[in-house]
């Protein structure tokens, strides 16, 4: 957990996907199901597993030496090879007579509230911290869907900055990454918990640039995060001078 030993917070960080959200269903059964509306069937237990491999050992999603109005082109281009590389690597026989046309459906799909929903408690949390002044920030490898991800759910109105790969040439764990937030927050370090999934990208990410952090996995829901962090009990101060 943390050591609430230390003076009460005043931001919040968050990770995004495995933490405040996560997909309706298993990305290997929508892979399945929208590769046989185009003709191809495997099945969704190859192409998850297939996903995990390939996402796992694919490059960088941060392009910090591209110009702002080209990185959507690159981010779509990132995640095509991914998902031809996700057919490939479960059935390497397999021929889509428009395998764009595919992946624009399964690109646009993983935008949309139908592909994803809020994590147990992430709506209480998030509104509790609001509400006591606290602010709220995202730091996620996610592309620049993620702003239309959290619009459609409900939640983009409680971020104060959400710290991405398209606005800062950067990805987790690099601590760069962390400190840029904060910088995005106007907070620092002690001022500023982080809460995530993954133990290395996430929380050894955000320590080694010296936040506190908390394992989303510790807690049973998120609804438990205010109480965790002694939000019940602090008086919650406002932004330093000149943030």
């Amino acid at each position: 957990m943390w050591d609430r030993a230390g003076s009460p917070p005043r931001g919040v960080l968050f990770d995004a996907t495995g933490t405040l959200i996560e997909t309706r269903e298993p990305v290997g059964d929508v892979y399945s199901r929208m590769a046989k509306e185009h003709g191809v069937e495997l099945s969704a237990w190859r192409l998850g597993d297939a996903f995990k491999r390939i996402l796992a050992h694919a490059p960088s999603r941060a392009f910090p030496s591209a110009e702002a109005d080209g990185i959507d082109a690159l981010e779509r281009s990132w995640w095509r090879e991914v998902v031809r590389m996700t057919f490939q690597a479960a059935d390497s026989t397999v021929i889509f007579d428009d395998l764009d046309a595919l992946f624009s459906q399964l690109y646009h799909y993983y935008e949309t509230s139908a592909a994803w929903r809020l994590r147990s408690g992430a709506g209480h949390a998030l509104g509790e911290l609001h509400g006591s002044g606290l602010r709220i920030g995202l730091v996620s490898n996610f592309d620049q869907r993620i702003k239309n991800i959290l619009q459609a759910l409900g939640i983009m109105h409680y971020f104060y900055a959400l710290t991405i790969p398209a606005t800062c040439g950067l990805e987790k764990p690099d601590p760069l990454m962390f400190e840029r937030a904060l910088a995005d927050l106007g907070l620092e370090a002690d001022e500023v918990i982080y809460v995530g999934d993954d133990p290395v990208k996430d929380l050894a990410g955000a320590r080694s640039a010296g936040l506190r952090t908390i394992d989303v996995n510790a807690l049973s829901s998120l609804d438990r995060l205010p109480g965790v962090i002694g939000l019940a009990s602090a008086t919650v101060a406002g932004p330093r001078a000149g943030h």
